[in-house]
């Protein structure tokens, strides 16, 4: 391993030793950890283990995915949505570069995962062997930790840990890489459970003192507003944070990735905040006395300028990694600690409050967005189809209940802005990153978790085709997973920017595509293409109800934009409407 550190471990997870082989141990620690899908590419470095998940086919389910970055999505989206670790498996050199993209997306949007690749022998490392790559250093910027095991005894310590830190704390990816010679070197094997690392205090001990401190500024504010993020389902934190809101009377806001901790139709949810966020949060950041960040990290995309945001308001943030206090926006108070924990020390705290003409001035802006965007999005007099008709007749169909699994672009905003969340866990997208081709593998992975559940994956011809190959991942699995592609031929987003930006300069911007449904059908899922209104709602409900897999293509306005929308550097209160 790269690095040694004291480790702890439960001796109630003792076991007598066994003697094995480093790839069987593999295996078993997988199994120690609850771990029963995994995501993965085989090849030669990881062979070894391969051949060992072959005898454990009735314990453990390997998904061949197509591509090495969709088994990292898929691995996301089964995390995201269970609260689990997600877990992907490559080679060597090319198998564990292509898990790059999805680490440091997991790694920005606070993902548990952990990815074990193989490596070339330990006597061939630094000689540019075939298929050597120094996949520690690569990835060591966009993982939370790494290691590299060269002897098979290293394995279940290394594994243990490596579960340990996704999960702990603010989570996040880990990756392990193992030499072949490791993989079949045989040692006594016995598996304890991590429990704690020297050093690495996951999460901080709650300061009673700052929680009172922010109860204070909150009890005294005439004009609060809470702005919430993904920390909150991440804590699990959900009902603790409703119960808060409801006493304090707060109005409440939600980054991309908070989405859901409270429904979309509850009276304090004000909407969402950021590029392509609500008006009336956007604007009232700036006039807001004060402004309660609940774990988020005050993103560029949610503050606009920093030189303007909330320059008037007493600035309160609950947050469970202290690198985020102060990173980006000053605080007057700062709650380290678990969500769950800090908000149920905050709850007796508050006094009840209404706050009605503070309110009043949201649902004010709130009429002018719906006037000027909202009213044109969902119920349009002109001919084309807009993305946001689509995800209107989605929420009908599904009662708000499906989880959304979005790709990046246009196409991501308008399901953001117009998707109902009525459960937890139900927006998942690819957020810090903006990763093209997140949203079917993620569909995948989110689906095989919660089966129980309707999954939706909403895509743009863009990136849809960055992983398309994951269709045959759906066939071979049969993963009821539905995927909805609105075309507007464009890489819509950057479309929008060079209209508005580039005098409508469109450099590289306009797809040709091909038969979209041809090729779903050519991976026997069934599909269908939609270009008129009238044939919305019937394609809709034949999707959802189909028990399979099932594709639709809907081809919505070419040159159709997103609004609201703060331009790049500006301050929140410069929304545009239009």
């Amino acid at each position: 391993m790269k690095e040694t550190q004291t480790i702890k471990t439960n001796p109630k997870n003792s076991q007598t030793t066994e003697r094995i082989s480093g790839s069987e141990a593999i295996i078993k620690c997988l199994l120690a950890e609850g771990v029963d899908i995994l995501y993965g590419y085989p090849g030669g470095a990881i062979m070894p283990v391969y051949d060992e998940l072959y005898k454990y086919q009735d314990q453990i389910h390997h998904v061949l995915t197509r591509h090495e970055q969709g088994a990292t999505h898929s691995a996301q989206g089964y995390a995201r949505i269970s609260g689990k670790v997600g877990v992907a498996l490559a080679t060597s050199g090319p198998g564990a570069t292509n898990l790059i993209t999805g680490i440091a997306d997991a790694q920005i949007d606070s993902t548990p995962m952990v990815c074990i690749t193989g490596q070339v022998a330990s006597h061939l490392l630094g000689s540019d062997a075939f298929q050597e790559t120094d996949i520690v250093g690569i990835s060591t910027p966009v993982t939370k930790w790494n290691c590299q095991v060269t002897k098979a005894a290293q394995i279940p310590e290394a594994i243990a840990k490596a579960f340990y830190i996704a999960r702990s704390g603010r989570p996040g990816p880990v990756l392990v890489d193992i030499t072949k010679d490791a993989q079949f070197e045989e040692f006594d094997f016995k598996y304890e459970k991590c429990t704690g690392v020297r050093s690495y205090i996951p999460i901080p001990k709650l300061d009673h003192t700052s929680v009172e401190a922010a109860a204070k500024l909150i009890n005294a504010a005439k004009k609060p507003m809470i702005v919430w993020g993904q920390g909150v389902s991440l804590g699990q934190a959900e009902a603790q944070f409703k119960a808060v809101v409801e006493k304090a009377g707060i109005p409440s806001a939600w980054t991309i990735l908070g989405a859901g901790a409270i429904p979309t139709s509850h009276p304090l949810n004000i909407g969402m905040v950021g590029m392509h966020g609500n008006y009336a949060p956007n604007v009232l950041t700036n006039d807001c006395d004060v402004l309660i960040a609940i774990g988020m990290r005050f993103d560029d995309r949610v503050t606009g300028s920093l030189s303007t945001y909330a320059k008037q308001a007493k600035v309160i943030h609950f947050e469970i990694d202290p690198a985020e206090i102060d990173k980006n926006v000053k605080t007057d108070v700062a709650v380290l600690g678990d969500a769950k924990e800090s908000l149920e020390a905050l709850l007796p705290l508050l006094e009840e409050k209404t706050h009605p003409e503070w309110h009043q001035k949201f649902k004010d802006l709130y009429a002018i967005e719906y006037e000027k965007v909202i009213k044109h999005d969902l119920h349009p007099t002109k001919e084309g189809l807009t993305m946001a008709e689509v995800l209107k007749e989605i929420n009908i169909q599904t009662k708000g209940d499906a989880a959304i699994v979005s790709d990046v672009g246009q196409h991501q905003m308008i399901a953001c802005r117009y998707a109902n969340f009525n459960k937890t866990r139900s927006n998942i997208t690819s957020g810090g990153l903006g990763t093209m081709g997140f949203g079917l593998p993620a569909a995948i992975g989110a689906k095989m978790a919660a089966p129980e559940r309707e999954v939706i994956s909403i895509s743009g011809d863009g990136g849809y085709q960055m992983t398309i190959q994951e269709l045959g991942t759906i066939f071979q699995q049969k993963v009821p997973v539905k995927i909805v592609v609105l075309n507007n031929e464009f890489l819509g987003m950057v479309r929008q920017w060079q209209q508005l930006f580039f005098d409508k300069r469109y450099a590289s911007t306009e797809m040709v595509n091909p038969d979209f449904v041809a090729i779903a059908k050519g991976y026997f899922i069934e599909a269908q293409k939609v270009t008129k209104r009238e044939e919305l709602k019937d394609a809709v409900e034949k999707m959802i109800n189909t028990d399979g897999p099932y594709f639709l293509e809907v081809c919505v306005e070419k040159e159709g934009n997103v609004f609201p929308m703060i331009p790049t550097g500006a301050s929140v209160s410069d929304i545009r409407l239009e």
